[in-house]
């Protein structure tokens, strides 16, 4: 597959290709398709972070297309991680849904990066929903004794029976996507009433819901810049 103008943007500014092969595939529930990947030198070469994705390219009818996707449970030794693919009509879910062991795919390392601060925050504030639940996840999983208040936002209740790592010392809520995502908005700043100088707050959802969450903290709130961490995970249509 020839590659495009993208490819050769990512490419100059520093992206790296590799090349990853499906070891296992399998469900996860009715709507979501979960891949064990060998990414081959990926992880070694590029490491690992909290929150860490690739763009995947994939065949759209003859022509390169690309999306970006977490990683799970990346495992540097072994050179294996997962992937989750939410099956919606569309050229990525239909290679999930019929990709085999041995198959392989590109992917681009390039515009991922992220660490927690320090020295650690006091409290974790994450938004997120289906889509960046996995890197919610692995913000849990890399938080240690830090405690985290989280909003899930969920468009069914098969979304909800998605795992969350939630530790004793959690918070978990989860909002309904009502309203083009409003309702999530209205909970979460409800909720969010003053800034804690202290805390870090992660933001990961639909575009529109960021963009408005963002804004209650920066302006709203007067949370420092360097205190949020925000990316739209995809743009209702």
């Amino acid at each position: 597959m020839k590659r495009n103008w993208e490819a050769l943007v990512l490419k100059a500014f520093g992206g790296r290709n590799f090349q990853l092969t499906v070891l296992e595939t399998e469900p996860v529930g009715e709507r979501y398709q979960r891949l064990l990947v060998d990414g081959g030198e990926l992880l070694r070469d590029c490491g690992t972070h909290p929150t860490m994705w690739i763009r995947l390219w994939f065949d759209n009818e003859g022509r390169p297309h690309q999306r970006a996707y977490t990683l799970v449970d990346p495992d540097t030794d072994s050179g294996r991680f997962h992937l989750v693919f939410a099956l919606h009509d569309g050229c990525a879910a239909r290679w999930a849904t019929t990709a085999q062991p041995g198959d392989t795919i590109e992917a681009t390392v390039q515009g991922s990066s992220f660490t927690l601060p320090e020295p650690a925050p006091g409290r974790l504030y994450l938004v997120g929903d289906a889509a960046s639940l996995p890197a919610v996840n692995s913000l849990l999983d890399a938080a240690g004794p830090v405690s985290a208040t989280i909003w899930i936002e969920y468009a069914d209740d098969g979304e909800r029976t998605l795992p969350v790592r939630t530790r004793p010392h959690d918070d978990l809520v989860w909002v309904p996507r009502r309203d083009e995502g409003q309702h999530l908005v209205d909970t979460v700043t409800a909720a969010l009433a003053t800034g804690h100088e202290d805390a870090l707050y992660w933001v990961a959802c639909e575009a529109a819901s960021t963009r408005s969450i963002v804004k209650h903290l920066r302006r709203g709130l007067g949370v420092g810049k360097e205190q949020v961490a925000a990316l739209a995970y995809w743009r209702a249509r």
